[in-house]
This record gives C-alpha cells, sequence and structure tokens, in this order.
C-alpha cells in the first residue's frame, strides 16, 4: 500500500466483502437455527382461516355420500338405452336434491332429475334433459348417451380415509370449504407466534408529528407491520428507539422476554451510533452480520436467549427485501408451515439491467405481458435501496446471481413474483 493511500474496509458500495456470506448460505443457517414451533389449539373452521394446520386431515365420510346425478335429466338403466332408434320409455315421477325418489325403477321407466339429486334405485345412467324430448308421461330418447353416463359415484371426490390437507398447510378459503364440507367444525392449528419489532435513529419521527432539519418520517415500522400482518402472527410494536445504547439494551431484553421473534430495523452497519451487532454478541449470540445481496448486505440474525433475531438495514427498500428473502421464510418456518418458497420464473427483461459481480441482486421489475401476448419483466426505474416506490411500482423481484455482469434488453433472468410472498 502506498504511503498517500488509506487503508480501507470493504463497505456498502463495494460489490464483493469477504465478510459477507452467500444468500444461500444465509438462508440454510437460518433455517438450521430456527426450531418449529409444536404448540397446537383448536379452533372454530371459521377463525382458522390464515392459520397453520396441526395435524392431517382425513375424510371421515364419502364425498359425494351416495351416487348423485352430475346433470338434470332423466335417470334410467343402461339397459334402456337404444343402440340406433328412438325409444320411449314412462316417466314414473321426479328426483330433487334431497328429496330423493323412493320407488325402484324398472325396465322402460325413467325418472325425472335434478343436478346432485342421489340416483333412484335400479338406475345407473342420466340421460341430460337436452337429448330427451318429453311426449306427455313418455320421454323419447336416443343413442347419444354412453352406459353410466352422467353420474357421480359415492366417494368420487373423496373417499372415507383419504388424505384431504396435510399438516404444514396454511389454510386457504378453499380449504375451509373443503373442511366444512367433510362437517369439521374445529381443526387443529400451530399456536401463533409473537413478533417484536422496533426501528432505531435519533433522526426517526412517526407520522403527524412536524419534521425539523435532518428528521425523516420512520415508514420502516410501517411496512414491517403490514409485511406481519399479512402472516398472521402476534405483533408487538416497539416503536423507536433511540441511537442510545443502554435503551437499545433494555428493548433487546424487554423483547426477549416478550416475543419469539425480535425484528430492528436501522443500527446494524459500522457507524458510531450502530450499536445492534454489540449488544447482540453481548446479550445472545451472533450468527452471521452481512450478506452477499444487494440491497440489504448489513443483516444479522442471531438469538437472545430463545427470542430470534433479526436486525434489518435502515433503508427501507433494504428492509422489504431482506424481510421477503430471509425473515418472512424463517417465520413461516418457525409457525409450522412446510410450504415457504416463493414462485420463481425464467422471462425475457426488456430493460438494460447494470450489476458487477460479488453480489446477487434483487432488482424490482413489473411482469407483464408484451403487446404479442409474451410474459416480459422491466424494471421500475431507479433501483437506488432509499426508492420506496421502486417497490410500490413493482409486482417481482428481478434475481441476478453473484456472477452476473448485468443483463442486456431480451436476456432471459429469474423472476421470483410477489404473489405469494407479500
Amino acid at each position: 500500500m502506498a504511503e498517500n493511500e488509506i487503508k480501507k474496509d470493504p463497505s456498502c458500495m463495494d460489490d464483493y466483502d469477504p465478510n459477507s456470506i452467500i444468500p444461500e448460505k444465509a438462508l440454510e443457517n437460518i433455517f438450521n437455527a430456527i426450531i418449529p414451533n409444536s404448540e397446537t389449539e383448536s379452533l372454530p373452521v371459521r377463525k382458522a382461516l390464515g392459520r397453520v394446520l396441526a395435524n392431517d386431515i382425513k375424510s371421515e365420510i364419502n364425498v359425494p355420500t351416495g351416487r348423485n346425478s352430475a346433470m338434470d335429466g332423466y335417470a334410467i338403466k343402461s339397459s334402456d338405452l337404444p343402440e340406433h332408434e328412438i325409444k320411449k320409455l314412462n316417466l314414473i315421477g321426479t328426483c330433487l336434491a334431497g328429496k330423493p325418489f323412493r320407488d325402484s325403477v324398472n325396465a322402460g321407466e325413467c325418472v325425472r332429475i335434478m343436478t346432485g339429486a342421489i340416483m333412484p334405485e335400479g338406475t345407473d345412467t342420466v340421460v341430460i334433459q337436452e337429448q330427451a324430448i318429453v311426449v306427455g308421461d313418455c320421454i323419447d330418447i336416443g343413442n347419444d348417451t354412453k352406459p353410466g353416463g352422467n353420474v357421480r359415484q359415492a366417494g368420487e371426490d373423496l373417499a372415507i380415509g383419504d388424505l384431504v390437507l396435510e399438516k404444514g398447510m396454511r389454510l386457504t378459503p378453499a380449504d375451509i370449504g373443503l373442511l366444512a364440507s367433510l362437517g369439521y367444525s374445529e381443526v387443529p392449528v400451530f399456536k401463533n407466534i409473537k413478533v417484536a419489532f422496533f426501528s432505531t435513529g435519533d433522526e426517526l419521527r412517526s407520522v403527524g408529528e412536524e419534521l425539523e432539519d435532518g428528521a425523516i418520517y420512520d415508514s420502516n415500522r410501517y411496512t414491517l407491520y403490514g409485511m406481519l400482518a399479512r402472516l398472521g402472527v402476534e405483533i408487538i410494536d416497539m416503536g423507536v428507539v433511540r441511537d442510545d445504547k443502554e435503551l437499545l439494551e433494555r428493548a433487546f431484553i424487554e423483547a426477549a422476554g416478550e416475543a419469539d421473534v425480535l425484528v430492528t430495523s436501522g443500527g446494524v452497519s459500522v457507524g458510531d451510533a450502530d450499536y445492534i451487532k454489540e449488544i447482540l454478541e453481548k446479550q445472545g449470540t451472533v450468527d452471521f452480520w452481512k450478506v452477499a445481496m444487494k440491497p440489504g448486505r448489513p443483516l444479522t440474525f442471531g438469538k437472545l436467549d430463545s427470542t430470534y433475531f433479526f436486525g434489518l438495514p435502515g433503508n427501507p427498500v433494504s428492509v422489504m427485501v431482506t424481510f421477503y428473502q430471509f425473515v418472512q421464510p424463517a417465520l413461516k418456518k418457525l409457525m409450522g408451515e412446510t410450504v415457504y418458497s416463493p414462485i420463481m420464473m425464467k422471462v425475457p427483461c426488456i430493460s438494460k439491467l447494470k450489476k458487477r459481480p460479488g453480489r446477487v441482486e434483487y432488482q424490482r421489475g413489473v411482469l407483464e405481458q408484451d403487446e404479442n401476448g409474451r410474459m416480459i419483466v422491466r424494471k421500475t426505474g431507479k433501483q437506488g435501496s432509499g426508492i420506496l416506490r421502486s417497490m410500490a411500482d413493482a409486482n417481482c423481484f428481478i434475481v441476478l446471481p453473484l456472477e452476473s455482469e448485468g443483463v442486456t434488453p431480451d436476456e432471459m433472468v429469474d423472476v421470483q413474483l410477489f404473489h405469494g410472498i407479500i
């Protein structure tokens, strides 16, 4: 090193930092450390929406419960289907859903039947109403229907003992309806976890307060609240904690006593007032504190006794990127969920993207159809880590790998859809 050259440590401006771990390794470390919650509770089916199923659900009934008609029409014996000619059958009654026809149907007879109605004894085929002509107390049918046609068999959808829903699923509206169709009034789910969070910084002001010189509104607590609320966790908002070592230590102790997870934003870099890593090392353990990614390199993960800790960067976009890439998958695993990987796809990028090798980049993009119906992606504009609008305008991340040297227009890129993670 020359005499007039300043010795520099790697900074967030550099594309390579030997102290950083790659995102895949960071996620592996997190998953290895997370022990899923095993406490369960039973909830009424309607209140279980969005919760994680604690046991496999098997069907205790057949769905449908009995053979029934799939169409409005006429229930007949398949032996009465003609080969070529028109055949006349006697119409002897009507069968409605919930009001079965109680008598047997003999050769040469038929019953008017509605969708979902139980097939009358002696019948095995339904001729749809559009393929029959009513003539007084009879119908005329042709050879348009196959034997056994338009009939749903008992247990065709679900049979007794069939696995319906698997442990670790997050229950959707369709799942709630499915449980109700099987007669379940309550369902076992994993108990909610508690997540505490706070922002750090003397410059932060809450919405509604007046901004003096150098002050900014704290947007991070609002985005964190929204992201946590989407997951359905129990939220503990600890507000803004000033850049005071004693106050921060006190906040850590308080969170460790109440929450399963603590998430902070700001204070994890290398500034004089960035105390988070130092306090975590004193009160708990640090697994890693830098990740080879952009935005979001200064990311800390560790533990405070039994409380998991995530120290996110202070820039708004970095908070959201690191949350979706690391915190959300970790919380899902902790909640007992078994599927926590986002949907990825490859599409052509119509924008030119600048990048240098050394870290994985999560650029914000818009996935859409072009005039030819082809799925394409474009960047949202300026990609600075403080430009929160780049997230608001986006519907996906464009994920550029460690070794990427940028993207030329129409080059294929990996896209991570917000649907399913946001």
